[in-house]
């Protein structure tokens, strides 16, 4: 069953067009704010966005710009603008379709299956797929060798990629720094383990919100390092 997000503060809109999309046998998820409705778009998996662009804390051509940076899922953007230039900016930001209000909830049920349809051949087409791990707005793309914080791309050194990819790919175990060295560093630098300190520093820089307090990799005292889901 396909899951879809809705963000929308209009909560009459948002419940109707829920319950013609339940009425066809999708799941559905209404976020009345923006800013909540991004973080869900990023930290969670749906297979399509039904976006309004009026929305209280973040508009939905930022959930937008944020949701395309990371993800190709389809996005629709629904609005009272009639104005082509909040049509060519939304198309511009990665949007699939726009929608604009009043519109027939059947017309965008019908807009919905074919977008997803779309979708699903496109990622079914044989291409290779990017080997990707995301956890709570962290995206780990292991092909290419990117990460993405909440939507925006951050620079790591091969070192510190290794090392936060083999940590999030083993999560909730507790390694010890001789363990990570040997596994990342090998043979390059024996001996001199205080490198795993300086680069979970860095990575934590990078990554977290509060490294006083971090939400990814954890540190066990007297023991080593955790990553956290």
């Amino acid at each position: 069953m396909s899951k879809i997000l809705i963000v929308e503060d209009e909560e009459s809109i948002a419940e109707l067009e829920k319950d013609y999309l339940e009425l066809s046998g999708f799941e559905v998820e209404i976020e009345t704010d923006g800013s909540r409705g991004l973080e869900r778009a990023l930290g969670e998996d749906f297979d399509l966005f039904i976006l309004d662009l009026m929305l209280p804390g973040t508009d939905g051509f930022e959930i937008c710009r944020q949701i395309r940076a990371g993800k190709n899922t389809p996005i629709l953007l629904v609005s009272a603008k009639k104005d082509d230039i909040d049509k060519i900016r939304g198309l511009g930001l990665g949007a699939d379709d726009y929608v604009t209000k009043p519109f027939s909830p059947s017309e965008l049920v019908a807009r919905v299956k074919a977008h997803l349809a779309r979708y699903e051949r496109l990622i079914g087409s044989g291409a290779p797929q990017n080997e990707v791990i995301e956890i709570r707005g962290l995206k780990i793309d292991k092909t290419a060798r990117r990460v993405w914080v909440n939507g925006e791309e951050k620079n790591f050194t091969t070192k510190e990629f290794d090392l936060l990819t083999f940590l999030a790919q083993n999560p909730n175990h507790v390694f010890t720094k001789d363990e990570l060295f040997r596994e990342i560093w090998d043979m390059e630098s024996v001996g001199d383990i205080a490198t795993v300190t300086v680069h979970i520093k860095k990575i934590r820089e990078k990554i977290e919100y509060n490294t006083a307090k971090p939400q990814y990799i954890e540190t066990i005292w007297g023991v080593g390092y955790r990553f956290k889901v």
